[in-house]
């Protein structure tokens, strides 16, 4: 058996001491993939993994030779992954993957003249279930932002500014961390604001670099407006100054002054969601921060249960209040297709995941509260 990248398919106590014209047909293709396709390594050993298992599967089941391999045995392959007949079930992603390389073998034998038919061509992967988009309360979005702290400090300043944009745009992490301080529109004419901002009356719209550098400009609400304002005038000039030219075109910058990575972002995140499940968010505000945040922010909108901060840190993803933006806007009357340019998403179908956590919210409060539900 080689070692290391190359593409040997099996292991010796699976497919037994003696090479049959399965095994042949496995290492054949996975050499055509490593030689003439130049397929990473990474690939070819997932490949091979989930060959061997193929390989194991037909053995057992009294078939050796690739040309007499039928539908039937390929989907109970599947089936026996799903099942853990041969070692810990598979997840269906991982049982997908394997058919995809129980396809690319049976495809290429039949390309190569070696089969006469593809037995796996008509066999669909196992269906996934979609996972929700986890969003979080109001309550903990209003938590976790106080948890950034009173503002009293260029970074406290800075935390603010960033979870406030990223709940008030539904920006992603990598998306909010690449943002320039030329990216800050004073309105949505796309009129770069240049130097350091006057006052808060600044990023009414920002704009936006997405997936495959596709542009786009979101409207900024009056909260992450306050506190970017707050931000750009008294945080971001003393985090800047510790490395003077280092970050001059970065919105986002960090502790040393050089642009604040995703991960350094995703960190801060997760810490000011530990500090608000611990309790250690203050309740409001602190009216320093910008004047407009403290006539906005009233007691009732800050308010939140020590209930709903329960595992709140394991709740946080990356992506958890671009969720949260996207729900709350449908909860509150949005059309799907507005929220779809908002998040910058190339088609609505990615969108309506969002719709099905609101109506499977609404299923809830009827189940709760309609006494014919119960």
């Amino acid at each position: 058996m080689r070692s290391g990248g190359g593409p040997r398919a099996y292991d010796a106590h699976m497919a037994g001491p003696e090479s049959n014209a399965l095994t042949r047909a496995i290492d054949d293709w996975l050499t055509h993939l490593e030689v003439e396709r130049g397929v990473s390594s990474n690939t070819l050993a997932s490949y091979r993994r989930d060959l061997a298992r193929y390989a194991q599967h037909l053995t057992l089941a009294g078939v050796t030779d690739p040309a007499r391999v039928r539908p039937v045995d390929v989907g109970d392959f599947v089936v026996a992954l799903r099942e853990g007949r041969h070692g810990a079930p598979l997840a269906a992603s991982s049982a997908g993957r394997a058919l995809i390389a129980a396809r690319g073998l049976h495809r290429f034998l039949l390309l190569e003249g070696r089969t006469e038919t593809d037995p796996a061509a008509g066999i669909r992967p196992p269906t996934t279930s979609r996972r929700l988009p986890d969003a979080l309360s109001t309550g903990q979005v209003e938590a976790l932002i106080a948890a950034a702290g009173d503002g009293a400090t260029p970074v406290s300043l800075r935390d603010r500014a960033l979870l406030e944009l990223l709940y008030g745009t539904g920006a992603r992490i990598s998306e909010a961390v690449g943002l320039d301080v030329d990216d800050v529109h004073a309105d949505p004419d796309d009129q770069p604001v240049r130097g350091q901002p006057s006052g808060p009356a600044i990023a009414a719209a920002l704009r936006l670099v997405g997936k495959g550098g596709k542009h786009r400009i979101v409207p900024v609400g009056s909260y992450a407006r306050a506190a970017l304002a707050a931000y750009l005038v008294r945080g971001r000039p003393a985090l800047v100054a510790t490395a003077p030219g280092r970050a001059r075109a970065a919105l986002f910058v960090g502790v040393r002054g050089s642009r604040l990575s995703r991960q350094s972002a995703w960190n801060i995140i997760r810490h000011l969601a530990a500090t608000a499940e611990r309790g250690e968010a203050a309740r409001l505000p602190d009216p320093a921060t910008a004047d407009a945040m403290a006539t906005q922010h009233s007691a009732a909108q800050c308010a939140w249960s020590a209930a709903e901060l329960h595992g709140l840190a394991d709740r946080i993803g990356p992506h958890t209040l671009r969720h949260s933006f996207a729900t709350h806007l449908l909860d509150g009357g949005a059309d799907v297709r507005v929220v779809q340019e908002l998040l910058g998403h190339a088609s609505v179908t990615t969108t309506q995941i969002y719709t099905h956590v609101t109506v499977q919210r609404l299923r809830e409060v009827y189940a709760a509260s309609h006494p014919r539900a119960r």
